[in-house]
């Protein structure tokens, strides 16, 4: 069993073209991050179309986290050009728990119940507002997960740049003193924008998935 995650940027034709290239630009780079901070999981992500990008993940219990990482990624990337973009960047992921039937040369050229899952999600989430959803091949943990997630969206959707790019730092385990020294700001700013971004309820979430998939599967 993998985690397959498919992903497409909201609204990227409304970009300008540097901001596009900034976010790709950070994409690509925390592709490789997130190849050294989970050494010990098989990650491979490829950006497709310009807009899009899917990504492999070997070990499916750490899928959500590497998820939100990535979506906070995201959102905390700022345009040069605020005149271009009314809101934040932002994303719609689909993560796929299946098989992996068949491994080509490349991501797109590979094949399996979790790709299968994974992209026909994403297309079911074109005509609707979700950001963030799970389809695996058993109906209790998408039952579970269908609402909890249908949640989380709508505590990411409150999220701002500057919540976002705390929790990216969280998300990499770092501590609040770190993440001050990272960002110029006090300790108690972390702690406030942490609890602006609903950081208490994502950590407990993160937590539940990790231990019902491991379980499941």
């Amino acid at each position: 069993m993998i985690a397959v995650i498919t992903a497409d940027l909201v609204d990227s034709s409304n970009y300008s073209e540097s901001f596009l290239d900034e976010i790709l630009k950070n994409l690509n780079s925390e592709f490789e991050k997130l190849q050294q901070d989970y050494a010990e999981n098989e990650i491979d992500f490829e950006i497709y179309r310009g807009d899009s990008f899917q990504g492999v993940i070997s070990n499916f219990q750490d899928s959500l986290k590497i998820a939100l990482r990535i979506k906070s990624l995201i959102n905390k990337v700022k345009s040069k050009d605020q005149k271009t973009l009314s809101s934040l960047a932002d994303v719609k992921i689909a993560i796929g728990i299946g098989n992996f039937d068949y491994k080509g040369d490349s991501i797109a050229e590979s094949n399996g119940q979790a790709f299968q899952l994974s992209g026909r999600t994403l297309d079911e989430m074109k005509n609707d507002s979700r950001k963030i959803r799970l389809k695996t091949p058993l109906d209790s943990l998408n039952s579970e997960f269908e609402a909890s997630l249908f949640l989380l969206d709508a505590v990411l959707e409150k999220w701002s740049q500057a919540s976002a790019e705390v929790v990216y730092f969280l998300l990499k385990g770092m501590k609040e003193t770190e993440i001050a020294k990272i960002l110029n700001i006090s300790q108690s700013a972390v702690n406030q924008r942490k609890k602006a971004c609903g950081w208490e309820a994502i950590s407990v979430l993160l937590k539940r998935f990790e231990n019902v998939t491991a379980q499941s599967f």
